[in-house]
């Protein structure tokens, strides 16, 4: 605690320097904000996202109703091969266990090297933006630890279509600030030095969503 203390106290000395250094300097323009803050009129959310979803290599299924929910997910979980997949504590994805897949709880909290030998997750989101093709987790009942989704190579995400916003200031002013985020734009990929594109990096190779509604 008092190594903490003292590290609060130096960072606060070395700031209220800079602030004295800098005093006499000219403030800076206030920050223009005149990015759109809200989806155009007319712009159907479900179908952009999905559009933008695509283009980043996920795989969308939009379904309307249990029947055709049970459906999709019945075929995406064959398209991958998954048989087995961790889920958040809670019976939200309870569903999934009636496609005859083996669903390995959170409950008690799994291990990291437990979750690691688990190829598949599945978890809801907090929202999603149509703009950008981004779901976003808040470790809602429905989407459990950070750490789910991370691990697994393999995700399946419920996403319903009233979830959907138009663009980000519209996520961010729904989102409680307070709870650990993880926005997702398709699955985990980035790229070298070289720009070689090397999938997997920091969480799922495959990202598959269900679009319910």
């Amino acid at each position: 605690m008092e190594h903490h203390e003292a590290d609060r106290e130096a960072r606060t000395v070395v700031l209220d320097r800079l602030r004295a250094a800098l005093d006499d300097r000219p403030k800076p323009p206030p920050v223009r904000r005149t990015y759109r803050r809200e989806r155009p009129a007319g712009l159907d959310p479900a179908a952009r996202f999905a559009a933008r979803l695509a283009d980043y290599d996920a795989t969308v299924l939009r379904v309307h109703d249990t029947r055709g929910l049970l459906l999709g997910a019945s075929d995406l979980l064959r398209q991958a091969g998954v048989t087995r997949l961790v889920v958040p504590s809670g019976n939200r994805l309870s569903w999934l266990s009636r496609l005859g897949a083996e669903l390995v709880v959170d409950t008690p909290e799994l291990s990291r090297d437990e979750i690691g030998t688990i190829d598949a997750v599945a978890t809801g989101c907090a929202l999603a933006v149509a703009e950008t093709g981004t779901i976003v987790l808040d470790t809602g009942p429905d989407q459990g630890r950070r750490v789910l989704t991370l691990l697994p190579d393999y995700h399946l995400c419920v996403v319903r279509a009233d979830q959907i916003v138009g663009t980000v200031p519209e996520a961010v002013a729904r989102l409680d600030p307070r709870r650990p985020q993880t926005w997702i734009s398709g699955p985990s990929a980035t790229s070298d030095i070289e720009l070689e594109r090397v999938a997997g990096v920091h969480g799922p190779r495959t990202l598959h969503v269900l679009l319910v509604g």
